[in-house]
This record gives structure tokens, C-alpha cells and sequence, in this order.
């Protein structure tokens, strides 16, 4: 891959106030076949969302791009991309929102946001594309290491792990050059988008991952960024995944001590620290008899021995939200008496969700790239997760092959570019002392954190409100953010029936 270009200072300065030349809005209009054309882009009618969600009317197409950018006329891939049409589109920038992961597809994510954008709807487009091995952008799915993904109820081992990511690079192999499935690749296909769409500048809103993707563009395409969000932050500087371990078990440490601050959990519920300690001893002591339970999807009653990676799971991933994380310490109180229903039927909803929202072969192909750095530190031993994360990524590394990261890879974010960073409280993933970090080489930019809240927070309180304000007149620090003040987190449950008042 080319190394990052470089732009004067002039370009600089204009992308920073949101300048370059005056601007009109691409004209949306419809051609003799009765398609939606936006630029050079050709749109049909199409929903966005899953079963269960309210589908959202929207416009989709398919953009080709080169899979090895620089080898143009190698083989092609097809790149997913869809059209949400403004109410009135008077702005000529569209907003693109880049999705969490690496591996999440942000057309089956989007439904999830609509609600929260209507207001920067009212004037502007919203573009949104599959980064490439994710949904409908030349899927990068292995399914020999769903289960893992899953949260399994028995950790792989390593050698295994080795035979499954080679299994599934074979496989792949014979449509895909895996080396080219990374952010850089996928920010050079942004720049591809918006050249197809014929417009000037992107409003970019990164959610967890795609923050890395939001700063990776707007690094290498400074005059062609107007405004970047940065919804739950991962710095340029960070291995992604080297200190998941210890922001959990700090996450998880602020969330517990919310119990002992309420009377009623305090008194119903105990010490969660203390019951999670007594209840990690005994599940890794294993020889527990077989739970009956009933599978909170399907209704069926199953029957299966509670392990500790049944508790991981659910701590890992019902951490990211103050709502499901106010459940824990019911769960942990609950399996410290001998009663491991609520653990196992929890621990049941999260399977087959993460094997099929992320792509993993993308996921490998981005991290094995990217973050090479990442080492097992034993200060993680005993934390929730363990040196696991870094092991498991090492052990499938080993096998997957390796794109080029370019050599300012590292370097934070800067120049004058506005930009609003937003984080949550209680995020157990991307804690806000990273937002704290990335604004400190913006002079433009302004962190905001959410009381009370967790991972991925642009749709939560006013926040919509202000996120629309901050596209509108790209000035994140005249934002008036009071009203984030009134947000809280959720009480925790101090009983079956919920919290008490």
C-alpha cells in the first residue's frame, strides 16, 4: 500500500473551517429506466433491516472497485452501498457512517441509527457502504471460528485455533487476496464512493472501529473531509484488543459499585465483587452437574453444565450497555447460590448473534495486519478475559496472511479539522480517556462523555440533537452539551421484578 499523502498546508486549512470552493448539492435524479442516479452511482428501491426490525426505505447499489487498488486492472470485487435521500437535500456533503468491528456490516447496523439521524437528515443525504469482506461488499465470513465468536462454553485450543483460521484462509483464498482487506483498503474505497457520487466532501461519524477508519481518511483525504464524529474511540495509537482485559475488569469494577450504592441492591443483592470472585472459583473449579433451562429464543428446554466461559461471555458483552449490564449482579447473586438458570439462559441469548453480525475473515485481515504489536501481558492473568484475546489472535495470525500498513499508521489525528468525540461513562471497550487522548492534536476538536453510558452513544439522550447541530455548522465546541447532564445510568436490579424506587 502507498504511504499516506501528503497535502500543503493550504488544503489543510480549508478542509479544517469546512472551506474549498462553494459547493451545490448533487442533483438526486431519475433516468429514462426509471433508477435513482446520484452521480455516476445508479440506485434501485430496497430495505434496510433484519427480521424483527422495522425496515427502513432506502436505495441501494453496487459500486465496483479494484481489490489490490494499486493493481486496477486485477480482479474486481462488488462494494454494497445504499442511500438514505434527504428530506430536503440542500447540503452537498452526505453523512457516511463507518461501522464498528472490524467485521460489522454498517447496512444491517444502520436501522439501529435511523431514528437518531432525522435531523441531519432534514438537509443531507446519508451514504453508507459494507466496508469490503463485510455484508454484501464481497463477504469474509468463517464459519470454523463462529463458535469462538460466539463466547463457546469451552475455550478452543490454541492449535486448534491455528487449524481453523488456515482452514478457512484456504478457502477463501480461492476467491479473495486476503491481504487487501483492511482499513486502508476500505478508506481508499470511501474516496472511491465519493468520487462516484460526485461530491466534494463526507461528514464521516465512526462508530468503535470505524473511528480508526474516520481517522485513516481523514489523515490521507484532509480537503476532502468536512466534519469527523467519533462515536466510542479507538485511537490511531492503540492495538486493537491488547487492553480489552483490563478495561472490562475496570468497567465491570465502576458498574458493581453502583450495587453498593443503592440501598435496595446493597441489601437484596450483597457485594457483586465479592459473589463474582466466589463464583469465578467455582466454575473453574468445574465438576458442576448438568442445568436445566429454558433457551430464552426458542422456548426449548435444554440441559448443559454452567462453565466460567459462560460467565466471560456475558460479562464481556453485557457490559456494553447500562441496561443489560444493571442485570449482572441478579446473575452473579443468583449462581454464588447454586442457581445457574439465569446465567445459562443469559449466556444462551448471545450465541450465533456475533458469528453472524461480524466477518470474521475480514476481522483477521485487518487485525493480523494492523495491530501486529499485540502481546500477552501477564498482568492480564486475572482479569475476566485473561491473556485469552491475545493469545487467540496470535495463534490465528500466525496463519493468515498480511497486507501492508502504512508507516504513519500510528500517527495521531491533527490539523485543524472539526471534530466531536463522544464516549460513554461506563464503555468496558473503548474507556473515554481514549477520546481524551485523540482531541489533544485537534485544536478543533471537543470530547464529550455520557454519564451513566456505555459503548456506542450517538443515538442515546440529546445527543442526536447535538450531533445535528455539529454537522450543520461544523463547530464542535460551540455545542451547548448541557443537557447531556440529565442523563443516567440504569439502576441496577435489586430483584426479579427489576430496581426498586
Amino acid at each position: 500500500m502507498p504511504r499516506f499523502l501528503l497535502f500543503s498546508a493550504l488544503a489543510l486549512a480549508l478542509a479544517g473551517c469546512g472551506g474549498g470552493a462553494t459547493q451545490t448539492a448533487p442533483t438526486l435524479r431519475t433516468d429514462a429506466d426509471g433508477d435513482l442516479r446520484y452521480g455516476q452511482l445508479r440506485f434501485k428501491p430496497c430495505s434496510l433491516g433484519d427480521e424483527g426490525m422495522v425496515a427502513i426505505e432506502a436505495q441501494c447499489a453496487t459500486l465496483q472497485a479494484p481489490e489490490n487498488h494499486d493493481a486496477p486492472k486485477g480482479r474486481t470485487i462488488d462494494l454494497a452501498v445504499a442511500l438514505i435521500p434527504a428530506k430536503n437535500a440542500t447540503q452537498p456533503d452526505p453523512v457516511v457512517i463507518l461501522a464498528g468491528g472490524p467485521g460489522q456490516a454498517i447496512l444491517d447496523a444502520y436501522p439501529g441509527l435511523h431514528g437518531a439521524l432525522e435531523d441531519v437528515r432534514r438537509s443531507r443525504n446519508i451514504l453508507l457502504m459494507d466496508a469490503r469482506g463485510t455484508g454484501g461488499s464481497h463477504l469474509l465470513q468463517c464459519d470454523e471460528l463462529s463458535a469462538m465468536a460466539d463466547g463457546g462454553t469451552t475455550a478452543p485450543e490454541l492449535e486448534q485455533l491455528r487449524d481453523w483460521a488456515t482452514r478457512c484462509r484456504d478457502r477463501l483464498a480461492k476467491t479473495s487476496d486476503l491481504r487487501y482487506y483492511t482499513t486502508t483498503d476500505h478508506v481508499r474505497d470511501l474516496d472511491l464512493l465519493r468520487r462516484s457520487a460526485g461530491v466534494e466532501q463526507l461528514n464521516l461519524v465512526g462508530i468503535s472501529y470505524g473511528t480508526r477508519v474516520a481517522q485513516q481518511f481523514a489523515a490521507r483525504y484532509p480537503a476532502h473531509t468536512r466534519t469527523v464524529t467519533l462515536d466510542s474511540i479507538a485511537p490511531n495509537t492503540l492495538v486493537l484488543g491488547q487492553e480489552h482485559a483490563r478495561n472490562l475488569d475496570a468497567a465491570l469494577k465502576q458498574q458493581f459499585a453502583r450495587c453498593a450504592a443503592e440501598p435496595a441492591c446493597k441489601r437484596n443483592i450483597g457485594d457483586p465483587a465479592a459473589m463474582l470472585a466466589t463464583v469465578r472459583a467455582t466454575l473453574q473449579a468445574g465438576g458442576i452437574a448438568p442445568v436445566r433451562y429454558r433457551d430464552p429464543t426458542s422456548g426449548e428446554w435444554r440441559e448443559e453444565a454452567p462453565t466460567f466461559a459462560h460467565l466471560g461471555a456475558l460479562l464481556r458483552f453485557y457490559a456494553y450497555r447500562p441496561e443489560s449490564a444493571s442485570m449482572l449482579p441478579l446473575v452473579l447473586h443468583d449462581a454464588s447460590k447454586g442457581r445457574y438458570e439465569t446465567l445459562l439462559s443469559q449466556a444462551r441469548s448471545l450465541s450465533g448473534d456475533l458469528g453472524d453480525s461480524m466477518a470474521l475473515g475480514m476481522h483477521l485481515s485487518v487485525s493480523c495486519t494492523e495491530d501486529p504489536e499485540i502481546r500477552v501481558d501477564p498482568a492480564d492473568k486475572d482479569t475476566i478475559l485473561g491473556t485469552s484475546m491475545a493469545e487467540f489472535l496470535q495463534a490465528q495470525c500466525a496463519a493468515w496472511p498480511k497486507g501492508t500498513r502504512p508507516a504513519d499508521f500510528r500517527k495521531p489525528l491533527s490539523g485543524n479539522l472539526p471534530v466531536l468525540a463522544i464516549s460513554g461513562e461506563f464503555d468496558p471497550v473503548t474507556p473515554s480517556r481514549y477520546g481524551d487522548e485523540v482531541v489533544k492534536t485537534l485544536p478543533n476538536g471537543r470530547h464529550l462523555v455520557l454519564p451513566g453510558q456505555g459503548h456506542s452513544v450517538l443515538t442515546t439522550g440529546c445527543m442526536p440533537k447535538l450531533f445535528a447541530q455539529f454537522v450543520e455548522k461544523a463547530d464542535a465546541k460551540a455545542l451547548d452539551a448541557g443537557c447531556l447532564k440529565r442523563l443516567k445510568a440504569s439502576p441496577p436490579f435489586a430483584g426479579y421484578y427489576g430496581w426498586e424506587p
